[in-house]
């Protein structure tokens, strides 16, 4: 007989016979004194016989602790191949033991995944995400398309009074600070330039850099991220809180559409808004060079525009021109978009708002840097 005694009041008591192999709980199997036997029921072996008993008929009290080691004990010695049976069980222990063999066993936690495999994860889901968002803004630009060729077909049902007042808010309240910007813009490209072009001795022509700069690039760039912070994350703060209000909900119920109640109005009014106002830019821009030029070069504003006039062509105009209309379009699709996109909650009108300023002025670069490649391929 081998008898294996815990610390505390708890024991276990192994025998052996031909018949079966014995293991006889003894004492108090409650959780503060269940260490040491919980070390000798997981060495507990028994060498090579196929009936085990456990006999708790000496047990002075058993909590659910205990009957879990009994129970992991019988489940290991059960999948070994032996049959477990119990004896001297009482009703309410053996409740107990039931209780606790029925319930579910807790999963072991996965192994954390390694750094670089976490990394290569992230990358696939984030590149998938970003692949259905930008399915879903393509099938909004599609919806778009279609609302603008209905409501060609039927002027009768355009808002006029709607577009104005989005017009008076995206480009009459934004001059102030794309006139500031642009004109900043334009002394900051005349005195890099010119601190540059000294060293070959051609300050002369750094009214020539400040104009093509300005007219092809700067200004319509410029104007575009302004507007895109400015006034595409007010389209989906302003729609994403009627959203979270149910307000389109129930335009929705009255049978209204969203669309040509609120996206529209708003594309719109920013697609004639933003040739204006890159117009507005360019002559800020270049009025920031003259005056760094007349400071630095001691060019006078007649000599500037004479100058100017010999260094650009019309193309180089239109080249900043024919963009506005198209990145303030987008800046439109985008900030309308992600506002219908917003969930029943403030939280969302937070992310959905950064999320469109974000991808307004990437989707603007992308296709600035597009437009340039073009340009440059048909030699304009």
């Amino acid at each position: 007989m081998l008898r294996q005694r815990a610390q505390d009041a708890a024991s276990l008591e192994v025998r052996e016979d031909a018949k079966a192999f014995r293991l006889r709980f003894l004492g108090s199997w409650l959780t503060p004194s269940l260490a040491g036997v919980d070390q000798a029921l997981r060495g507990v072996q028994p060498n090579g016989h196929r009936n085990v008993v456990f006999d708790l008929a000496a047990i002075d009290a058993l909590d659910s602790a205990g009957a879990w080691l009994a129970v992991r004990c019988q489940r290991r010695l059960e999948h070994a191949g032996c049959k477990v049976a119990y004896e001297g069980v009482s009703e309410s222990d053996q409740v107990l033991i039931q209780a606790v063999a029925d319930g579910k066993e807790c999963e072991p936690e996965p192994p954390e995944p390694s750094t670089f495999r976490s990394f290569v994860t992230n990358i696939g889901e984030g590149t998938f995400a970003r692949f259905g968002e930008a399915g879903a803004l393509i099938s909004f630009l599609g919806e778009t398309i279609m609302s603008v060729i209905h409501l060609a077909r039927r002027p009768a049902e355009l808002r006029p009074i709607a577009i104005v007042y989005h017009m008076q808010k995206t480009g009459l309240e934004a001059m102030p600070i794309v006139g500031l910007l642009s004109f900043l813009i334009g002394v900051v490209l005349a005195y890099q330039g010119s601190d540059q072009l000294a060293r070959f001795g051609a300050q002369i022509f750094t009214v020539n850099l400040v104009g093509i700069a300005v007219l092809r690039e700067m200004g319509v760039l410029i104007t575009a991220i302004i507007v895109a912070g400015r006034s595409g994350s007010a389209f989906t703060a302003q729609i994403g809180t009627m959203k979270v209000n149910q307000e389109v909900d129930a335009m929705r119920t009255i049978g209204l559409s969203p669309m040509f109640v609120l996206a529209m109005p708003r594309v719109i009014a920013l697609t004639l808004v933003m040739p204006l106002l890159t117009f507005y830019a360019n002559i800020l821009g270049l009025m920031g060079g003259g005056v760094m030029a007349w400071t630095l070069l001691d060019v006078s504003p007649r000599q500037f525009i004479e100058q100017l006039s010999g260094a650009l062509q019309l193309s180089t105009f239109w080249v900043g021109m024919i963009k506005a209309p198209i990145f303030g379009f987008i800046i439109a699709l985008v900030g309308c978009y992600e506002g219908l996109q917003v969930s029943s909650n403030a939280e969302s009108v937070g992310l959905r708002t950064t999320r469109a300023v974000v991808e307004s002025i990437f989707i603007v670069i992308v296709l600035d840097a597009l437009f340039s490649i073009l340009f440059s391929i048909v030699g304009i």
